[in-house]
């Protein structure tokens, strides 16, 4: 399917503080990619530059085939988008801001309609016009953000924590909706604190660490060169969360703790 994404020396700066430090990264085409790393690490940023809200300092991005900077509504037309932070119209109903996403994308509106009422009906969201996006709880918003960003079936889908503040059911539907796509040929970018799940999902993996990237590759691949346990337990494969801690965890002897506790 070729590359989905491609960067070379990505960097991003604000004044003296360094989010993104020449980062390269390649993303093969149809597949589930879990992008990690500590909090402040330069995850988010990256998603950021990558999906044209943020212009970088320096090096190239590819997305799609399209050079993010040269070509920007190109590739823009083939990706969705879950950010973090959440930023829908508030006083618009779910059916309100989906057929908006996608008269934005160009589709036909009977075609929005069809997708609009699918979505709602499995994402549980209220159709018609009697609640207003602003008195959703935080899940609801999640699960209409995401319906949003799949609505056009976008060829490339960044997710960025996308299972936080979700219940149980919805987070194993999103799951399942995330491996239909993926099966389809679709690539997802996916940022999550939630490793368990990034295990699970994800065959591929980088990790950044103060805006550098400290790994990149097959998850099992890197989950085989950590030294693990000790006695018969030596030797063992180590979790996704012994290889992150052994990547980005080097000064955990001096951390400072709490004197009434020590």
């Amino acid at each position: 399917m070729g590359h989905a994404i491609e960067t070379s020396g990505l960097s991003k700066t604000f004044g003296d503080v360094v989010a993104v430090d020449r980062l390269d990264l390649t993303v093969e085409g149809g597949r589930l990619f879990g992008f990690l790393g500590p909090n402040g690490a330069g995850k988010s940023t990256t998603i950021k530059i990558l999906t044209g809200l943020l212009t970088k300092t320096a090096g190239r991005a590819i997305v799609l085939g399209h050079d993010i900077e040269r070509e920007p509504v190109a590739f823009k037309r083939g990706i969705g988008v879950v950010p973090e932070e959440l930023a829908l119209f508030d006083r618009l109903t779910a059916e309100e801001y989906l057929t908006f996403v996608g008269r934005m994308y160009g589709m036909a509106r009977d075609v929005i309609r069809k997708r609009t009422t699918e979505l709602c009906e499995l994402m549980e969201l209220p159709l018609g016009r009697k609640k207003l996006i602003v008195d959703f709880s935080h899940g609801m918003k999640k699960k209409l953000a995401f319906s949003a960003a799949v609505i056009h079936e976008p060829r490339l889908l960044f997710l960025d924590e996308p299972f936080e503040g979700i219940d149980a059911i919805a987070s194993r539907m999103i799951k399942e909706l995330m491996q239909t796509l993926v099966a389809r040929g679709v690539t997802i970018f996916l940022t999550s604190h939630i490793l368990e799940i990034v295990e699970r999902l994800c065959s591929e993996i980088a990790i950044i660490h103060r805006g550098r990237l400290v790994a990149c590759g097959p998850l099992d691949a890197l989950k085989r060169g950590v030294a693990v346990g000790s006695g018969e337990a030596q030797g063992a494969t180590a979790t996704l969360e012994e290889l992150f801690l052994s990547l980005v965890e080097h000064d955990a002897d001096a951390r400072p703790t709490l004197s009434w506790l020590a």
